[in-house]
């Protein structure tokens, strides 16, 4: 009777549970996210996407995915993302109940260590990596409403016989900002010990700061096409700090070249320091009008002019150093400083009156009896009524010192003080226009020298490795003047004090320097 009774009590339970599990319900899909909004990796590399639907305990959770551009990036049945090719695409993600989708965007960006070829008009922001190697490919624009932001230690070279240039248009902005440790470069495509100076173009930053032609605007030297001026003196391009521009200057058409740095109606919003521009096939740095104001120049071996200035330029520049090689110069005849009101030598506002402080230029001749080219000129052409202002300054080793007039007349308001000039062949260049009575004036406070040995600095004309510190007791660490507002007071005259700013970021020898 015991097992009878045992026998009808399991069968119950069974016909209990048989009927409970027949009154389950499954629990239907009402959703599906993917965790990632947004997702970004590098040709050939993978990410896995992480989803969840809804609700938890639903009964049947199975997902397929899918990829809107398989040509841009891929996608398992797993949910596994690789990049194929640079560019954008989308993935989805979806229920095989109900259907639901969620979608995330891809960004797939150049694999590390590979080269990108920038050309042509750029109108959407863009970031250029520091792993990854970009090539100028002819003339390439930045337009109104875009950024380019450069990574510190990105290297951008620019394709040989393509005119390449970088041109920054009204509007546009670059964020080139460096450090020390990690400047960004500009420089040729050649390999090293190939280099030559014009390789490639440039770059140029044209803005909406006040120039003097008729009208207030015009188009940029370099034949690039882009216009620059502007009534905005506060305008901002962007940022150049820790940057090395090499081998610019390409000819795009005889006897035209693109300077190394052009600054077309730049305004001070602007912030540039810590540049060197280096074998430069034309002029090393132009400023057509605008008011940008710039800090730590550095200017070697370029071809023309090492600082010019023009079209009414009204920002102050404070530490600049220039150094040039005695083999080179240019057929136009080579000059320190050059400055006009602009080609004709109007009286067209404003005035060209830029406040320039604690600048050292040596020169091609390490003595006056060095030899250099003949086509090197004058450490200072001031000329066609340029208002230019020089302080506390130091010219060594040029054929001419100061000339402060040409054919189409002479310097306007111009003020140095503080100067000092030291081993030039010719301290006034012949005198025509008055030079030595306006330079010995004594209310200026400017120095002559015979030799640049007197100077006492330490290496200055090494081209390789330089040295411009000041030896102590050296006459360059007194005599300082009074600056105009907007210039940092100093007690030395020349770029230099006990310090060397240009020490890390630098490069004496690019010739030799793999990138």
């Amino acid at each position: 009777m015991k097992r009878k009774h045992l026998s009808i009590v399991l069968a119950s339970l069974l016909a209990l549970v048989a009927g409970l599990s027949s009154c389950t319900k499954e629990i239907p899909v009402t959703g599906i996210t993917i965790e990632q909004e947004n997702l970004t990796l590098q040709v050939g590399s993978s990410a896995q996407l992480t989803i969840s639907i809804s609700p938890l305990d639903a009964t049947h959770k199975e997902a397929t995915y899918s990829s809107r551009n398989e040509s841009i990036a891929t996608v398992t049945e797993n949910g596994t993302v690789t990049g194929i090719a640079v560019g954008e695409t989308w993935v989805l993600a979806s229920t095989i109940e109900g259907g639901f989708r969620d979608s995330c965007a891809i960004l797939v960006e150049p694999a590390s260590g590979s080269t990108v070829v920038l050309s042509g008009n750029l109108t959407d922001d863009i970031t250029l990596k520091s792993d990854i190697r970009y090539l100028l490919d002819g003339w390439v624009y930045v337009k109104d409403g875009a950024t380019m932001t450069i990574e510190p230690g990105t290297v951008i070279q620019g394709k040989t016989g393509s005119k390449a240039s970088l041109v920054i248009e009204r509007g546009g902005k670059i964020m080139a900002d460096g450090t020390q440790g990690s400047p960004i470069i500009f420089t040729s495509d050649k390999p090293a010990g190939e280099r030559q100076a014009g390789d490639w173009g440039g770059i140029i930053l044209c803005g909406k700061a006040p120039i003097n032609p008729t009208g207030g605007e015009a188009e940029i030297e370099g034949g690039v096409g882009s216009k620059f001026g502007g009534i905005d003196p506060d305008d901002n391009s962007g940022v150049l700090r820790y940057v090395r521009i090499e081998y610019a200057g390409y000819a795009f058409a005889p006897d035209k070249e693109i300077n190394g740095l052009t600054f077309g109606g730049v305004g001070r919003g602007t912030t540039v320091e810590y540049i060197q521009v280096s074998y430069c096939n034309d002029d090393s740095y132009e400023w057509f009008g605008g008011t940008v104001n710039c800090r730590y120049l550095v200017a070697l071996g370029g071809l023309d002019d090492e600082f010019d200035t023009d079209y009414g330029f009204n920002g102050s520049v404070q530490y600049v150093v220039g150094l040039r090689d005695p083999n080179v110069a240019d057929i136009s005849k080579s000059n320190g400083f050059e400055s006009d009101n602009d080609a004709t030598g109007s009286t067209n506002a404003p005035i060209t009156n830029p406040k320039f402080a604690n600048v050292s230029l040596f020169g091609p001749k390490p003595t006056v009896d060095s030899p250099a080219n003949s086509l090197y000129q004058n450490a200072m052409h001031l000329r066609r009524r340029t208002a230019l202002e020089v302080y506390n300054s130091v010219f060594a080793g040029w054929p001419r010192g100061l000339l402060m007039a040409d054919s189409k007349g002479a310097a306007g308001n111009v003020e140095l003080k503080g100067i000092v000039m030291a081993g030039m062949n010719d301290n006034f260049s012949g005198n025509t226009a008055g030079e030595e009575t306006f330079y010995l004036d004594p209310t200026r406070a400017n120095r002559l020298f015979t030799s640049t040995a007197e100077l006492q600095v330490n290496n200055p004309f090494q081209l390789t490795a330089p040295n411009f510190l000041p030896k102590a007791g050296s006459p360059l660490l007194t005599g300082a003047v009074e600056v105009p507002e907007g210039l940092e007071a100093t007690t030395f005259i020349g770029a230099f004090g006990g310090t060397d700013w240009t020490l890390q970021w630098t490069n004496w020898n690019p010739q030799i320097t793999n990138y």
